[in-house]
């Protein structure tokens, strides 16, 4: 017996020896695997074929943004007809994206990215064609419009949970201000190309935005990655899914105080550009002059996508949020008090510049809070809340200009910013947010 109990002793002796090495072992590859530092985003081969699709894509679609309405002008003469077919583009995004959240949750993100830049390719493409022909009617532009919404919506939900699984979580925020930087050079750049095409012949602006679309499928083909982990969870009805990401986002303090901060902080400030051309034509500058101070603002975004990264490596979340919203809301002030056209450009160029700090701020960090079965649905929400009031923001903008004139208007529309400065100032999540590269 005591041999037996020695014998005993000895296997015990020796399994607690090999499960101490095991766990030394298991814990040095955990260590090493998280010493291994990712690729630079220049050698992602993944990275680079993304945001280069994206880039084309986004240059296309500023390209057409301008054509459209110059088309639909040139065939009705009708400014009200023009506004209709925006409506139409924007109308999938309140009708569809709660439950585009889900479904791009259950799909293939990468498969629904490929078939919905197919899709806006051969809408876009149709209507070269039809001018070709002769037969473009009003009936089909209008139809092109409600395609093209509709596929973005299911795109750009698919396009936001795809990034963390191309990127490292702690490049987020550099590879978020890139992506950022091309759409601001898009926006700066499509709109005078698109002038230029469409004076050559009508037909250009819509077959360039077609054939950036086939450029961004053709990059997404050789993408090696995929966008979505392995899902486990068996599919319920499509409405608890969304029920999901509603309870995730209203769990999840920080992530829910983003979303309402920023609803609250583009809401007085979305019908920007009618103040800018009031205020300016007060100021008796030329059609080209109020373009060229539009054209500032483009120049502002690009520079403060190109500076957001160095930011980020340099300061917290809190500190970049909590500055970025403060300097949002005093440069809303200077409109009030620019003197000229000359100076109104700079303060338009200047509050520019903190649009995209603000939002590369806040969306890199959100995207990797969520967690990755729920980025669709969550950023749906997200994008709802934050979004969704932008027509009503127009709305109480032209009201407000019609009574109590330009100045006044900033001025009123500058108190919701203040209470939301302070507001993210004092918010303990905020506050106390972890660096991205320490989030789960």
């Amino acid at each position: 017996m005591p041999t037996v109990r020695d014998d005993s002793m000895e296997i015990d002796n020796v399994k607690s020896t090999e499960s101490i090495e095991s766990r030394k072992e298991t814990e040095s590859a955990e260590k090493s695997e998280k010493s291994i530092e990712p690729l630079p985003l220049w050698r992602n081969h993944d990275f680079l074929l993304l945001m280069g699709g994206q880039a084309v894509s986004l240059l296309g679609s500023q390209v057409s943004l301008l054509a459209f309405p110059l088309l639909m002008l040139a065939i009705t003469h009708s400014p009200a007809q023009a506004g209709l077919m925006g409506a139409l583009r924007g109308l999938p995004f309140a009708l569809f994206c709660l439950p585009a959240g889900a479904l791009v949750d259950r799909w293939n993100r990468k498969r629904v990215m490929i078939l919905c830049d197919a899709g806006r390719a051969l809408a876009l493409g149709s209507i070269p064609i039809a001018l070709v022909l002769g037969h473009l009617t009003l009936v089909q532009l209008y139809l092109v419009s409600l395609v093209e919404g509709t596929l973005f919506v299911f795109f750009n939900l698919a396009d936001a949970a795809s990034l963390p699984h191309v990127v490292a979580k702690k490049q987020l925020p550099d590879a978020t201000a890139q992506s950022y930087v091309a759409e601001s050079v898009s926006g700066l750049i499509g709109p005078a190309l698109s002038g230029i095409l469409y004076g050559l012949s009508t037909m250009l602006p819509f077959l360039t935005d077609a054939v950036s679309y086939a450029a961004s499928v053709f990059s997404l083909f050789f993408i090696r990655t995929e966008f979505q982990g392995e899902r486990t969870a068996p599919q319920q009805r499509l409405w608890k899914e969304i029920g999901e990401g509603l309870s995730w986002l209203w769990h999840e303090p920080l992530v829910r105080f983003i979303a309402i901060l920023t609803g609250g902080i583009t809401f007085p400030v979305v019908g920007y550009a009618l103040i800018l051309i009031v205020i300016a034509q007060g100021q008796h500058a030329s059609t080209f002059t109020i373009g060229l101070i539009f054209a500032s603002g483009g120049v502002g975004s690009v520079i403060g996508a190109l500076i957001t990264g160095p930011l980020q490596r340099r300061f917290s979340f809190a500190q970049m949020l909590i500055g970025a919203t403060w300097i949002w809301a005093l440069t809303w002030l200077f409109f009030a008090i620019a003197p000229n056209p000359l100076i109104l450009g700079i303060v338009t160029a200047l509050s520019f510049i903190v649009v995209p700090v603000y939002t590369v701020t806040q969306y890199s960090y959100r995207i990797a809070m969520i967690p990755d079965a729920l980025q669709g649905r969550v950023n749906s929400v997200f994008r709802l809340i934050a979004f969704g009031t932008q027509p009503l923001g127009l709305a109480l903008t032209g009201v407000l200009l019609q009574a109590i004139g330009p100045i006044p208007t900033v001025l009123v529309l500058f108190i919701p910013q203040f209470i939301l400065c302070i507001a993210v100032s004092v918010n303990p999540h905020v506050r106390h947010a972890k660096p991205i590269g320490e989030l789960k």
